[in-house]
């Protein structure tokens, strides 16, 4: 993979997905830097009172599925776009966690902010809809190999409904997601059999096949969306491998909405495809956490505010 110019060869640009959002972010981006106030005043005329919600909150209603999902992708498209403007290098390779995708189609170009909002609107709002609350759960399995969890999985779903692996997110640590008496009966299998268990608080069970009216909602938003050709290679969360052209983009991301998130073959892809340097751009450092376990011989960093680029920036030169 030839470097352009301004382009790091051994750089990959990650992006987080729900859970990082906190009261607050972008907002010293904002005041800082041009390029991200532009991209923050961009994503907030696409979506009235976003930046509001972000800034000064509440926390319960920005952590709202349908609330976080636009925050995460505004937040990290503006700390992205500061890091470009103080002279940070281009990636050569780019993944996002589940919705964080989509905010790197915004930083590979391959997407306008104001879609990619809009759309990650829409979709935390078609996934929150798609069972009702109560019915659904997800649980975060610690310990036990990817078999193993799949394994306790299909022994329980026949009698409770389904449950399924819905995050790869590091060696010894997995997350399953599925019917709220499926994932209850696959916990119990599971700690029986040695695993660390943690339900996890969350408003629907993302990334399962009660998904599909999500995903099928979400398509025809996709569909109707303009993606050009990323100008950086990005790894897909259903695929674990490089997208290889633009218009494969919605059908992907439509099927990423009942498919698991491949986070530990994302981060070995983009080593295998010459990343030796994360920069986690956005909100919270659980990337950076994830990859260290993934890749320890790595460098990662992650950019959420002012200080942290500087840093980041002093660390790339």
């Amino acid at each position: 993979m030839s470097a352009a110019a301004g382009t790091d060869p051994t750089l990959a640009a990650v992006f987080p997905g729900q859970g990082s959002q906190f009261v607050g972010m972008a907002k010293d981006f904002y005041d800082a830097s041009p390029a991200a106030r532009a991209a923050l005043d961009e994503a907030g005329a696409a979506l009235p009172g976003l930046l509001e919600l972000m800034w000064e909150g509440p926390a319960e209603t920005l952590q709202l599925t349908a609330n976080q999902q636009p925050a995460l992708v505004a937040a990290g498209a503006a700390a992205y776009a500061a890091w470009r403007e103080a002279g940070g290098r281009r990636p050569a390779l780019a993944a996002g966690h589940s919705l964080g995708e989509y905010t790197a189609h915004v930083a590979a170009g391959s997407l306008a902010l104001a879609d990619a909002v809009r759309l990650v609107r829409a979709r935390g709002s078609y996934m929150q809809e798609a069972v009702p609350e109560g019915e659904g759960a997800m649980a975060a399995v610690m310990k036990l190999d990817p078999a193993a969890i799949r394994n306790a999985c299909r022994h329980v779903e026949g009698a409770h409904g389904p449950v399924e692996v819905a995050n790869l997110n590091a060696p010894g640590q997995t997350v399953i997601s599925g019917a709220a008496a499926a994932v209850a009966a696959a916990s119990e299998r599971l700690k029986a059999e040695g695993g660390r268990v943690v339900p996890l608080k969350v408003s629907a069970p993302f990334h399962c096949s009660l998904m599909q009216p999500a995903a099928e909602r979400l398509g025809r938003d996709l569909a109707a969306v303009r993606f050009g050709e990323p100008s950086f290679a990005i790894v897909c969360n259903v695929t674990a491998d490089v997208l290889r052209s633009g218009a494969d983009a919605p059908e992907l991301l439509r099927r990423q909405v009942t498919s698991p998130v491949r986070w530990v073959e994302s981060v070995e892809s983009l080593r295998a495809h010459g990343a030796q340097r994360f920069v986690e751009f956005g909100a919270g450092k659980v990337l950076t956490g994830l990859i260290g376990r993934i890749a320890p011989d790595a460098e990662a960093r992650s950019v959420v505010d002012m200080a942290s680029l500087r840093e980041a920036l002093e660390a790339a030169a």
